[in-house]
């Protein structure tokens, strides 16, 4: 399952170098030979300790670890909405994504300029939501026009359309986001057809000095990442066993880059299974509330309708059996059916009817 960040913002925020601290935890892109990686994407390992314990009872051949897509998306200016700056490619690109890093600076640096001379974390997020809002109420406008021709036939699909596309226009013309408004089920289905951006799951990033003291977070009630990406830079370019002892010498219990990749994770709903055995070690990435024959066919798309049952364990129990052979022995291994929902951390082995 590919599924993509883009981390959006003014110029001179810091998006390129959180960008660039984020692809130095890039996996093999030999893992991943159904995903191409362009100069401004990286395929990010999702942060998961999991694997290693599993990987110390298993003794696997290789680990392959969960990913998550970041994009860097070209800088936004005020007035990108209507073609300013690199807004017409900046808005195509951020479409393409599946939700929305938004790097917002605090830091002060008198040789990095600010495109609008001044330091307003709140007022840069402001400006970068506002255009994102005016861009997603000119494509409700122009779709509203033509579905609104098409409701005067009766045509009951295009009548529920003009209704909830007016809904949208209401809430976009008051400078609110899609996402917080209140949708049926039908509705949200429909809005996916749309295209719209400020329906997308969002993370703020506040990119702060390492001196900082404790910063208020931004205004909206929204949760807040506080990432020195200068730092984090510096952290990622370090070897893997160093990388701990540094963020401890910090006083840190992981990095910023770990926080802002499980968040990232989370906002866009997923949960991990894993698998274990002597060739791999492997967590599996799939949308919270997937049923079991769903989640074998990330494994293998033909599993899904060859799917005859799934024997499950927790991790955890796992380790404290100490072996699958012992797991089973004790009764701890479950056998679920098609309607089972695959829990984060289960390990999961599928029979499949080939």
């Amino acid at each position: 399952m590919s599924l993509s960040i883009g981390i959006v913002g003014l110029p001179n925020v810091g998006k390129s170098t959180l960008f660039n601290a984020l692809t130095k935890k890039q996996v093999e892109a030999s893992n991943y030979p159904f995903c191409t990686i362009d100069p401004n994407v990286g395929a990010v390992k999702v942060p998961d300790d999991r694997l290693d314990k599993l990987a110390a009872m298993s003794k696997p051949k290789k680990i392959v670890p969960a990913f998550i897509e970041f994009v860097d998306i070209a800088g936004l200016v005020k007035g990108a909405s209507t073609g300013e700056g690199l807004g017409n490619q900046f808005l195509s690109h951020i479409r393409e994504c599946d939700a929305i890093c938004e790097v917002v600076r605090e830091f002060k640096d008198e040789n990095v300029i600010h495109v609008n001379g001044k330091i307003d974390p709140d007022g840069d997020k402001e400006t970068i939501n506002l255009e994102l809002i005016l861009a997603d109420l000119t494509t409700v406008t122009k779709r509203l026009e033509k579905v609104g021709r098409e409701a005067k036939s009766g045509d009951k699909g295009a009548v529920a359309l003009k209704k909830l596309l007016e809904k949208l226009e209401v809430q976009l013309s008051a400078g609110r986001a899609a996402r917080e408004l209140e949708l049926t089920d039908d509705e949200k289905k429909e809005v996916k057809n749309l295209g719209l951006i400020t329906v997308k799951p969002i993370i703020y990033v506040l990119n702060v000095k390492e001196e900082t003291p404790l910063i208020p977070p931004l205004q909206g009630g929204q949760e807040v990442i506080y990432i020195n990406a200068k730092l984090e830079a510096e952290i990622a370019s370090l070897p893997d066993e160093e990388q701990a002892e540094y963020i401890k010498a910090l006083g840190l219990d992981q990095s910023g880059l770990d926080k802002l990749i499980k968040a990232a994770y989370d906002i866009l709903g997923l949960v991990t299974f894993l698998t274990t055995g002597p060739d791999e070690t492997r967590a599996w990435t799939i949308k919270r509330g997937a049923k079991a024959p769903l989640a074998a066919g990330v494994i293998h798309t033909d599993f899904v309708k060859g799917f005859v049952r799934a024997e499950v364990i927790n991790w955890e129990k796992l380790i404290q059996a100490g072996s699958e052979a012992k797991a089973r022995e004790l009764g701890w291994i479950r056998t679920e059916g098609k309607e089972y929902i695959v829990q984060d951390g289960d390990v999961c082995n599928f029979l499949i009817n080939k």
